[in-house]
């Protein structure tokens, strides 16, 4: 095992939190956390506003809706994420992308008609963009 590996491996699940949390987060953690066990350390690590395109990518397949709906916030996602989103099984992504300002007027039109109606609500209310909160001693994070 790489020394890195090792050093993540023996974390705790508090400095994992951490981690994902900080603003000087070391480049060499990035990819732990992507394929992080612990779904809280991954979704905090997901709202980070200075994810990578790459890490984007990464996480909006994530096998746990909870982090694709921290995805499907962001406002720098992609075209072709934006109608993978638009599409995805869970309702709970559809209604985070429903708000998301990238959204199409077609890409609306559709969750407009959703079988789910609070992803129709959201659809109807338009977009929201996304903010930024930062605590202290925290990266910025998307709300």
């Amino acid at each position: 095992m790489a020394p890195v590996e090792t050093q993540w491996r023996g974390m705790s699940l508090e400095e994992r939190l951490k981690w994902a949390l900080s603003p000087d987060l070391p480049d060499d953690y990035r990819p732990f956390l992507l394929r992080e066990q612990w779904v809280q350390t991954r979704c905090y690590f997901a709202r980070r506003a200075d994810l990578r395109s790459a890490e984007v990518d990464v996480l909006a397949r994530d096998g746990d809706y909870v982090i694709r709906l921290c995805i499907a916030k962001r406002p720098d996602l992609s075209a072709a994420q934006v109608a993978v989103f638009c599409a995805d099984r869970d309702p709970n992504v559809r209604y985070a992308i429903a708000r998301n300002p990238l959204l199409t007027e077609q890409q609306r039109a559709v969750l407009l008609q959703d079988e789910d109606e609070l992803v129709r609500t959201a659809a109807a209310k338009g977009p929201r963009p996304s903010q930024e909160r930062c605590r202290p001693g925290q990266a910025p994070l998307l709300r």
